[in-house]
């Protein structure tokens, strides 16, 4: 099928409304690819090998130790929690790049726990990403709080009914399955009405969201480094501890790294001062760097930039589906205000239309039990990209090509 000439011209006139967050140069991708998961893995930035190529070549093989001090990588978590900081919000000194998100989470529950003690109740999503809530089952039974799965479009009301109970009230910034995106402000105002902690994950928001943790009252986030941000797969993660909250902060998981004089060996924990009491042990260097590699590409863009024309692709990829008259369950909200960076569409066969999709050089991803999920990263997705997925996408369904054997047959990674 071919896209009607009208939403061509438009596609045509959106990319050169919203071009100033577009930086397609920046990134290396394969040709015949369009890539709409970078909600799951960011595309490869143009100066990451190279920064990768003097790390392993210049720092560590010709100056070898040295390079603690003379490349500062033992400054680099702050550096680059730093950078990370201006994409959502926090002003300096506030985000750290160590360890994963589960890790993460986990030292960020047991602490806010720790900062409210003698409240018992954690409310989170039940439908968080799993490891949301693994985690935070397991960091509730060591300290002894009852996890309540509230939906978040009720967790206002539940936080105003259980009240001085709750201690921590945890929950993602956008559902990593619809890319419905909640309204975490108003939930923080509730949590902070009754005495709680609000926690926030990034892992779907930073780079592409105008995030705003400090305007916005956040006491703790979390968030990756390989979807949006590009840092490559298994990127560190980084967390956010707001200020005020750094001198009450317990880590759960105390490290060297963490101790306020790491070389001088002492044989009791003392806790830095600021966001370094966040840091564990020796984090993957080769990763950091190529992470604050990666978010170079971000230099000069204003955030509120990237958010308008992420809206606009999801937006326009909608609209082109409508355009060609095909009743797909798009689960996503069309409302902008409630829409992350991704659109989410249920079809019984989501799994083979991926991999049909796939065929024709659109990637996206599937997330049971029915769900195609494609994520426009703005930094390197266009419009056009955006209408040609769209076409794409509605040929897969009408000529039944995810019927062939070879997209039904279940990969590991899905």
């Amino acid at each position: 099928m071919d896209l009607p000439a009208d939403l061509t011209e438009r596609a045509a006139s959106l990319d050169a409304e919203y071009a100033d967050a577009y930086r397609p140069e920046l990134f290396t991708l394969p040709d015949g690819v369009t890539y709409l998961d970078g909600n799951s893995l960011g595309a490869l930035p143009r100066a990451v090998p190279a920064a990768l190529a003097d790390v392993a070549e210049r720092q560590w093989g010709d100056r070898l130790i040295r390079s603690w001090n003379e490349f500062d990588w033992w400054g680099a978590p702050e550096r680059v929690g730093d950078r990370i900081g201006r994409l959502i919000g926090a002003a300096p000194g506030q985000v750290v790049v160590t360890d994963s998100t589960s890790v993460n989470l986990f030292k960020t529950f047991v602490a806010a726990a720790r900062m409210r003690p003698g409240r018992t109740v954690v409310l989170t999503d039940p439908d968080s990403f799993p490891t949301d809530l693994y985690v935070l089952d397991g960091a509730a039974r060591l300290a002894g709080l009852t996890v309540e799965r509230v939906p978040p479009d009720q967790a206002v009301a539940r936080l105003g009914e259980v009240g001085e109970d709750v201690a921590l009230a945890a929950y993602s910034s956008v559902d990593y399955r619809t890319g419905e995106m909640w309204d975490l402000p108003a939930i923080t105002r509730a949590a902070h009405d009754v005495g709680a902690l609000a926690s926030w994950d990034l892992c779907h928001s930073a780079g592409v969201l105008d995030v705003r943790l400090d305007d916005d009252g956040a006491d703790l986030a979390v968030g990756c480094g390989y979807k949006y941000l590009n840092g490559g797969p298994g990127a560190p993660a980084f967390v956010y501890v707001r200020r005020e909250h750094q001198d009450a902060f317990e880590s759960p998981i105390t490290g060297w790294h963490g101790h306020a004089r790491p070389f001088a060996m002492e044989g009791a924990f003392d806790p830095a001062g600021g966001i370094t009491r966040a840091r564990v042990g020796t984090g993957p260097m080769l990763s950091i760097l190529a992470l604050e590699a990666a978010l170079s590409a971000y230099d000069g863009l204003l955030v509120a930039d990237l958010r308008a024309r992420s809206l606009s692709l999801t937006r326009f990829f909608v609209e082109c589906l409508d355009a060609m008259g095909h009743a797909l369950a798009v689960v996503t909200p069309r409302e902008d205000q409630r829409r992350g960076s991704q659109v989410a569409v249920r079809h019984p066969e989501a799994y083979a239309v991926v991999q049909a999709l796939m065929a024709r050089g659109i990637v996206g991803d599937f997330r049971e039990p029915d769900l195609v999920r494609l994520g426009f990263a703005p930094l390197y997705v266009s419009h056009d990209d955006a209408a040609r997925a769209a076409v794409a996408f509605v040929d897969v369904v009408d000529g039944e090509e995810y019927a062939r054997d070879e997209f039904r047959a279940r990969a590991t990674v899905t």
